[in-house]
């Protein structure tokens, strides 16, 4: 009998009855090597986790946090393990300020806290004495005088309280709250977004309709996992791929990602635009290494793919050449990145078409999607079937979710994936609601035959002194197609003219400056402060100048001397820019461009 998916902890006994996948989850420790967890031994795991909390006094309601610095097994163990409960997971992320960790386990009133290693532990400990609900903390990695997750899961081999969990997970109802996820927001203090089991569940069954993994044989498909599972996006993904009996594997780490891809060879993982950019990069700037016939072969096949086209568009004689380009040029690519990926699935940012273009030319598609963690993450999402890839759009709205454009452009949405609110602020909640519907705070259009494309961020949108209105992300995503530009923010709100604060690419320059035989200097404030620099990103400015009406065009820029980065503070955990953040810290670039 076939067990009916209404809770998060649902889909691991849905995953044992029907696949019982012998690699799960697959993590990778430094003295052990790559560890497998089976199905059967994922649910063992969780129910010893359920008996351990108990003991420890964990009841239903409480708020158990969790930090960690990379994707783990020990993750979804916990996440499940606290939700049989009826308890609540808050996941944190790990690269905010200490100052945020005391916030937010203060405003949840965490009970426990679970992080990953000595890092994270140190950053704690600087201000648990000012936490005032938390009784203990624990590690997943072995730190030597701390208490160590396993603890848990030894209390937990006693299982003469295992009725005590099972009634409790039987008492567990689809609308409870499952999860608070605190949004890292680009101003002010974080946002607790209250999210039910349904929320997540129907979000994920709706996801599982247009991911296409019949293609790939269930039950006999790997994924790469290595977003941040605190992120909504990636842990709806992970339950979606044990639901589908997909093996997950763990990247190491972000820097660890191209070796995890060859080792592995996964068949699909969800990325950001972001990376999906910088291996663009990457590939593109491999053919300055060539020369002669197979260079001009190299150059030829990128400027093919990045005119792709869904569904032979394009007409024969351009997928004949197509045809050419994938065997003598993208199976290399390809194999670059482990030979068997299939489709990729891209949130949290907008992806630029060209890209959308040449993954799918080289035979990797990047499925887009939409949403936010106020929507469990997904609203809408492309699929490669039945016509549902158009590149520049976010595919069509997920079943059971409507969505409509308020007059101003907003895209309004509800359905079962609409969130409970925001925790402790009835307040904020009512602000984001009309009646069930949803405000995302972005623009949009919708197509007559259902494909929803997003134009802007409302709250983005700014007027010029002269009364027009701009929309900055249209123009920075031109701006970050060149490969001059690695972040670019446009400014001039009440302003008489649009203006941009670019950081550079500075690998790609110092790359540049060297085949160019520039007299420039190759570190970033040199770089930045360089005419020849600054002249080449004015031709990159003006290109893109050319696509816009006269009030929205670039007058003047600034380069800022360093990366942009999360540790900075410039970027959220999601790599969205802070744009007050920015505007402070390049306070003295503002000035000159509009002062000066």
């Amino acid at each position: 009998m076939s067990i009916k998916i209404t809770r998060l902890f649902d889909f691991a006994y849905y995953a044992k009855e029907t696949y019982n996948v012998k690699k799960a989850f697959v993590t990778k420790y430094e003295k052990e090597g790559w560890v497998a967890t089976s199905s059967e031994e994922y649910i063992e795991k969780i129910n010893a986790l359920s008996r351990g909390l108990l003991k420890l006094g964990v009841k239903p309601q409480d708020k158990i946090a969790v930090i960690s610095t990379n994707n783990r097994t020990e993750w979804n163990v916990l996440d499940l393990g606290v939700l049989q409960l009826g308890a609540q997971n808050v996941p944190i992320y790990p690269t905010i300020s200490k100052e945020d960790y005391e916030y937010i386990l203060n405003h949840s009133e965490a009970k426990y806290c679970f992080v990953s290693d000595i890092e994270i532990l140190e950053k704690l400990n600087s201000v648990k004495g000012n936490i005032k609900t938390l009784k203990g903390i624990y590690t997943f990695d072995e730190v030597v005088g701390e208490k160590n997750w396993k603890e848990v899961l030894e209390l937990g081999k006693d299982t003469s309280n295992q009725d005590e969990v099972d009634t409790l997970k039987n008492s567990v109802k689809p609308d409870d709250l499952a999860t608070i996820i605190y949004t890292s927001g680009t101003t002010g203090q974080p946002k607790g977004v209250m999210l039910s089991h349904d929320n997540i569940v129907s979000n994920v069954l709706g996801s599982f309709e247009r991911l296409p993994f019949e293609t790939l044989e269930l039950g006999n498909c790997i994924a790469l996992s290595f977003l941040p599972v605190c992120h909504i996006f990636e842990r709806m993904m992970l339950y979606l791929y044990h639901y589908s009996g997909v093996e997950i594997y763990f990247a190491e780490s972000i820097e660890a990602i191209s070796d995890n891809l060859k080792e592995i060879k996964p068949n699909t993982m969800t990325v950001v635009p972001r990376l999906c950019e910088k291996v663009f990069d990457k590939i593109y700037g491999r053919g300055e290494e060539l020369s002669g016939f197979k260079k001009k072969l190299f150059y030829w096949a990128i400027d093919l793919a990045i005119k792709y086209e869904p569904y032979g568009a394009n007409g024969w004689w351009y997928e004949f050449k197509l045809k050419i380009a994938r065997k003598l040029v993208f199976k290399k690519i390809r194999e670059g990145l482990g030979g068997n990926l299939d489709y990729m699935f891209s949130g949290s940012a907008a992806l630029q078409p060209r890209l959308a273009r040449f993954f799918a030319a080289a035979n990797m598609p990047i499925m887009e999607g939409y949403g936010l963690t106020e929507t469990s993450p997904v609203i809408a999402v492309n699929d490669i079937r039945r016509g549902g890839f158009r590149i520049g759009t976010v595919g069509r709205i997920l079943g059971g979710v409507e969505a409509k454009i308020a007059e101003d452009g907003e895209i309004l949405a509800k359905g079962p994936n609409i969130m409970k609110g925001y925790y402790k602020d009835p307040k904020l909640t009512a602000e984001v609601m009309s009646g069930d519907y949803f405000h995302t705070g972005d623009i949009g259009e919708l197509s007559d035959d259902g494909f929803l494309k997003i134009t802007d961020r409302k709250k983005e949108m700014f007027k010029t002194s002269g009364g027009k209105y701009v929309a900055p992300t249209l123009l920075e995503s031109v701006l970050k197609q060149s490969r001059f530009i690695e972040q670019a923010m446009v400014v001039g709100e009440g302003e008489k003219m649009p203006a941009a604060i670019i950081q550079p690419n500075f690998v790609f320059i110092e790359d540049w400056i060297k085949r160019k035989g520039h007299d420039i200097g190759l570190s970033s404030e040199e770089i930045a402060s360089s005419q020849i620099v600054i002249d080449r990103i004015q031709r990159e400015v003006d290109a893109c100048n050319e696509r816009f009406g006269k009030w929205e065009q670039i007058k003047k820029f600034e380069l800022t001397p360093n990366e942009w980065s999360i540790d900075g503070g410039h970027l959220t955990p999601t790599m969205k820019m802070k744009r007050k953040v920015i505007k402070e810290l390049y306070s003295n670039l503002y000035e000159k461009i509009y002062r000066g």
